[in-house]
């Protein structure tokens, strides 16, 4: 009886699946179902039943794209079923009712309903097109449930799709005073069309009690044992609200040098990036992963040999830090040395600051080949009195690549370059990048200055430094680009992330402070390769080079045209005044000269920009599963593998893929020429102000000579910083020229 009823059920779920895809697909599966039932035919319930359709896809050809929608609708079928049981309604039914009971329960913040009537949420709630959830593939629904709708204390899911889009639209712009509506609705619209997605603590915190809705922070760190104790503190609240922490650590002293005068007394970096270690290890986010935290030192700095070692799987365990990630700050001129097999000298920050009466790191090369940085470096290498330790540069390139290889890491910052962009140089200077290497903005150290006892309370006094934070977002090219929305989308999607600035509640005071003072925000992209696919263009073509370029100057306009639209209407951030917004030296630079250009100057000059910094492209990498896409700019991994987790496995298609598209993505991430990838990148960049996260794909088997000469490449092309060298140890026989 109680197979005849599940049998019933397949059917039913068979008959709509057949309205949505055709009979002739569906004949396909119900034949493969047929297949799974002979090899398990012990089982009779509704799970049994879900699992035999589900499994049952698997054994049809990988390259029927169709088929991760077929179990999508499979998956959202039963998401439905269970979210009618626990409201005893139809979905989607009655939206303010829904907000009310999870307000109720605690699973939604009470700003909800302050901000909003019940009579407004009514109507907001008819915004929601249920159809929009057929969008998803079967890996970005399961994604999107299991990771970021709202579950109650047993961790059981509580939202759906199309309300986790409204609940964000309607937190973005609760303090909106004009047209909130409207804001609203194109909010949503953005989003449930995945033409957009918001960054991860965005996505997953938004309307809900805690929380914050930023992605990323740098921090620089004192040169005292009170700044770095009072750091580790700040990055401890800060990864406990799912922050990802870069941290500059170029200003502490080196191994041996002096304390108080008493020389060889320091220990160097090494014990405090393992005290950032196991902060990284012990606070984790939200219960969900382990902090993640990225330390950049720079290529002078005399413990720098020691710190590209960190995270090698081999030697001293007391030397190595193996849940930080690394990066490595590399001026114009030591790439140079290396260039020329020249000699390279390290210093100790401190002893430079006694002895030559400034900061290595606090210059940079105002232009290529000459510069404040060479000069001060030079006056180091000069300086009798100064110890140094001397090596081939070519030396320390070796030790960077063979752990890029080995562990993916460091990070290259090309710190000259990044200053010489900088669109608020008049206020300060940028160190290194974040855990992702995408972000450049401008950064100080907090120094402390007192404690005191007043009215039986201690009070710690310290000078604020600039402390970066930044909000995320992303364009889904895969989609937005077709539908040539891109001049609508960014303009609701700057002032979402500029709305993020003000109603995030950030631990650490000097970062709101920062995140007030410069307003920045990273609005970046993903789906490059699957927009490839769909024009046509090949990844190892000029014709993808110039793509990129024309693409990224049209995002780079309407991303600056919205911003200053924005300032117009709610003011300019405060540091606007002398910026490079504001003099043109951008433009300039970047050498904008059409009409539109020179009109939008104009404008900029007139009245001001809401955002200091306005663009960078993240990693994205689980964002752009949701809205079933290529992550960020990178090639595909393949066109057709399985996705392999704990307690699944599935096959995973390239978007759109089929025979017109193949062509395109079969070359995949580790046979494609990445020169090639470095020349969209550098043409990417040009119209990017802060930078990219971009990976280089290699075979363990590359040549070091190779591998060399990309990040030389990289370097001359004028790109800021590269992301993970990731490496694989299958053969390759198809690429050609990781051995040239």
């Amino acid at each position: 009886m109680t197979m005849k009823i599940e049998v019933t059920a397949i059917e039913r779920m068979f008959q709509q699946l057949e309205t949505e895809f055709g009979k002739e697909e569906i004949a396909t599966l119900r034949r493969a179902s047929d297949l799974w039932e002979e090899r398990h035919p012990n089982g009779s319930d509704a799970e049994w039943a879900k699992k035999m359709v589900l499994e049952a896809i698997s054994y049809i050809a990988e390259d029927e794209t169709y088929w991760t929608y077929v179990a999508a609708r499979i998956y959202l079928n039963e998401v439905y079923k269970n979210e009618e049981e626990q409201r005893d309604t139809d979905v989607y039914a009655d939206f303010a009712r829904h907000v009310e009971r999870l307000v109720e329960k605690g699973l939604y913040t009470p700003v909800l309903l302050e901000k909003y009537s019940k009579e407004e949420l009514r109507t907001f709630g008819q915004l929601i097109v249920p159809e929009r959830d057929k969008l998803f593939t079967y890996i970005g629904l399961k994604t999107f449930m299991d990771r970021y709708v709202a579950v109650d204390f047993d961790k059981r899911p509580v939202e759906l799709p199309q309300e986790r889009w409204l609940i964000i639209a309607l937190t973005l712009m609760q303090d909106e005073t004009e047209k909130r509506e409207e804001k609203v609705a194109e909010a949503y619209w953005a989003m449930s069309n995945l033409y957009m997605t918001v960054a991860t603590p965005t996505l997953s915190n938004a309307g809900k009690p805690h929380g914050q809705l930023s992605s990323c922070f740098i921090d620089t760190v004192d040169d005292s044992l009170q700044g770095i104790y009072d750091s580790n503190t700040d990055i401890a609240n800060l990864s406990k609200y799912g922050g990802g922490i870069g941290v500059y650590m170029g200003k502490i002293r080196s191994r041996g040098s002096a304390i108080r005068g008493f020389k060889g007394a320091s220990s160097g970096v090494l014990p405090w990036i393992k005290q950032l270690n196991n902060t990284a290890v012990s606070v984790d986010q939200l219960g969900q992963r382990q902090g993640a935290i990225a330390v950049y030192l720079d290529a002078w700095h005399k413990d720098i040999l020691t710190f590209l070692d960190l995270k090698l799987n081999n030697g001293d365990e007391r030397m190595r830090a193996h849940d930080i990630f690394t990066g490595i700050c590399l001026p114009d001129i030591y790439m140079e040395q290396v260039d020329a097999r020249g000699e390279w000298h390290l210093f100790d920050p401190h002893e430079v600051r006694e002895v030559m009466g400034f900061s290595l790191e606090d210059f940079y090369d105002e232009k290529r080949g000459e510069g404040s940085f060479r000069e001060k470096y030079e006056a180091c290498v000069n300086h009798p009195e100064l110890s140094r330790t001397t090596i081939p540069a070519i030396e320390l390139m070796k030790r960077i690549l063979r752990s890029q290889l080995e562990t993916g890491v460091p990070f290259m910052f090309y710190r000259d370059e990044v200053n010489r962009a900088n669109a608020n140089k008049h206020e300060g200077m940028i160190y290194s990048s974040n855990l992702c290497s995408e972000i450049a903005q401008n950064q100080s150290a907090t120094q402390f200055e007192s404690v005191t006892l007043e009215d039986d309370i201690v009070v710690t006094r310290s000078k604020p430094g600039d402390f970066v934070v930044c909000n995320l977002s992303s364009i889904n090219l895969g989609r937005a680009v077709p539908a040539d929305v891109l001049e609508r989308l960014i303009k609701i999607q700057v002032r979402m992330l500029d709305n993020v600035i003000d109603l995030n509640k950030i631990p650490v005071v000097q970062a709101a402070r920062t995140n007030a003072r410069y307003r920045g925000i990273g609005l970046g992209t993903f789906g490059w390769h699957h927009l490839l696919a769909l024009e046509n263009i090949h990844w190892e073509s000029d014709e993808a080079v110039d793509y990129a370029d024309q693409l990224y100057e049209k995002i780079a306009y309407f991303t600056i045209m919205a911003s200053m639209e924005l300032a117009q209407e709610k003011g300019a951030y405060p540091l606007f005044e002398g910026s490079d917004w504001q003099t043109g030296d951008y433009f300039d630079r970047k050498g904008y000269d059409s009409k539109a250009w020179r009109e939008l100057r104009i404008d900029v000059a007139t009245n001001g920009m809401r955002n200091g910094y306005l663009m960078a492209v993240a990693p994205n990498s689980s964002t752009s599963v949701i809205a079933g896409s290529t992550a960020s700019i990178d090639p595909v991994f393949k066109p057709f593998y399985h996705e392999e987790k704990k307690d699944y496995k599935l096959p995973v298609v390239a978007p759109d893929l089929d025979h017109n598209t193949y062509d395109v993505y079969r070359r995949s991430a580790y046979i494609v020429d990445q020169r090639w990838s470095v020349k969209q990148n550098a043409a990417r960049q040009r119209h990017i102000d802060q930078a990219i996260s971009f990976n280089l794909y290699v075979p363990n088997t590359i040549r070091a000579s190779v591998l060399l000469d990309l990040h030389l490449q990289a370097w001359k092309s004028g790109m800021k910083t590269t992301y993970y060298t990731r490496s694989t140890a299958t053969d390759i026989e198809e690429c050609e020229w990781c051995h040239s």
